[in-house]
């Protein structure tokens, strides 16, 4: 039976996106959520929301805990999940506002827990990882994006970076000779664990900033970031709830 994990930040765990709401307040053996877990339906699917760094966005990214947040929808019994991330562009066509479909992913990060298998006692486990994105799930939201009519790239690569600082001029132009095209400081750890977990996981980034990489333009900041985050709050409400009604069909 289909069940829908949504991860996003601030703006993106509303409730009143679903019917029959309720609050769950868990933890597991990895530890607590980011958040209390918000349950109900879209379009007669059943949903689990979860915001990613708190519900008052207090949670840095490299203190997430990714383990305790993929893990709790696990028990939950999430068979997909969709996930929403602000990410800077490393490229000028991805512009302020584009929807991006992620495909391809470089995990940068150096002092996060990556893994559910910390030892081998119950044997060996190296999770395949050559696409980390579900194909299904990418194909629904970029038929979303057309039918919404929204701009959209429907492959980039993201590099997942430690934050919480921005890149210096010197990393961002390396990302970009590495063939990254987004960038940003969650989809790395999360994605990981999703496919460790044998979780379908798809996320849609939503282009802020330039990094700092055009010297034509100031670094991105943080302020500029909330700022387009927040003018396309609703458009990447649109095309969770369009995707999720397209996956009704599994």
């Amino acid at each position: 039976m289909l069940k829908i994990g949504i991860i996003g930040g601030s703006g993106l765990d509303d409730s009143d996106l679903l019917k029959d709401f309720q609050i769950l307040d868990v933890h597991n053996h990895w530890g607590h959520p980011s958040s209390v877990l918000k349950t109900g339906k879209v379009h007669d699917v059943d949903v689990v929301m979860l915001s990613r760094h708190g519900s008052t966005h207090s949670i840095s990214p490299s203190g997430v805990n990714y383990r305790a947040n993929i893990w709790a929808l696990k028990d939950l019994g999430v068979t997909h999940i969709i996930a929403t991330t602000a990410c800077g562009s490393l490229r000028e066509d991805i512009q302020r506002g584009d929807m991006v479909i992620l495909d391809q992913m470089i995990d940068f990060t150096r002092h996060r827990q990556v893994t559910f298998f910390d030892n081998f006692i119950d044997g060996a486990v190296h999770t395949q990882m050559a696409d980390p994105f579900n194909s299904l799930i990418r194909r629904k939201m970029i038929e979303c994006c057309k039918d919404l009519n929204i701009k959209h790239h429907e492959k980039a690569t993201v590099i997942t970076i430690e934050g919480p600082r921005f890149s210096t001029r010197a990393e961002s132009f390396m990302f970009r000779q590495w063939g990254a095209d987004v960038i940003n400081m969650s989809t790395g750890p999360e994605c990981i664990l999703a496919n460790e977990a044998n979780i379908p996981y798809g996320c849609i980034a939503i282009s802020t900033d330039y990094d700092c990489w055009k010297t034509d333009e100031e670094p991105v900041t943080f302020d500029e970031i909330l700022k387009i985050f927040n003018q396309n709050i609703e458009k990447v409400k649109e095309l969770i709830v369009g995707t999720i009604d397209k996956m009704k069909i599994l």
